[in-house]
């Protein structure tokens, strides 16, 4: 396995597929009024820090951080492709979001997840690291298809 992982733009070429299967996941089993995912150009911002997990060059998963001020971030955008899961990539993008995260000055790390069975991995991954459930932040609104969980990094 020779995984990188790097800061990168949203918008390459070479991203469509991780795009394309992250939004067809979000909307597969989540009603579309608690899909809270972001377009890859409103990821092109500069309040968000967007990683790419690489194998041999190949884009296999992506994860975003975004600033939201006072010392708080929110990890959006976390998809690992499906024939790449159980290889630990989602662990290791998490580890290094959570490292960038406290480079960055953050003190709180928040997220949004799926209550559906599709997410019962990712909400698993998140409390093995820490996270725990939360009210909702930010934006958000109490919404029975959400999950919110947080980490004081």
């Amino acid at each position: 396995m020779t995984l990188t992982i790097d800061l990168e733009s949203p918008l390459d070429a070479d991203l469509d597929l991780l795009f394309q299967r992250h939004t067809a996941e979000m909307h597969a089993d989540t009603p579309p009024e608690s899909v809270h995912t972001m377009p890859k150009e409103a990821l092109a911002d500069s309040a968000i820090a967007f990683f790419v997990v690489r194998d041999a060059g190949r884009p296999v998963a992506m994860g975003a951080l975004k600033d939201l001020g006072e010392g708080h971030a929110e990890l959006k955008s976390m998809h690992v492709l499906t024939e790449q899961r159980g290889r630990g990539v989602s662990r290791m993008l998490l580890r290094h979001m959570l490292d960038q995260a406290r480079l960055a000055g953050h003190r709180r790390l928040s997220l949004e997840t799926g209550v559906q069975p599709g997410f019962i991995a990712a909400r698993g991954l998140y409390a093995r690291e820490g996270f725990t459930e939360c009210p909702p932040f930010g934006q958000y609104r109490a919404d029975p298809n959400s999950v919110f969980m947080t980490l004081m990094l």
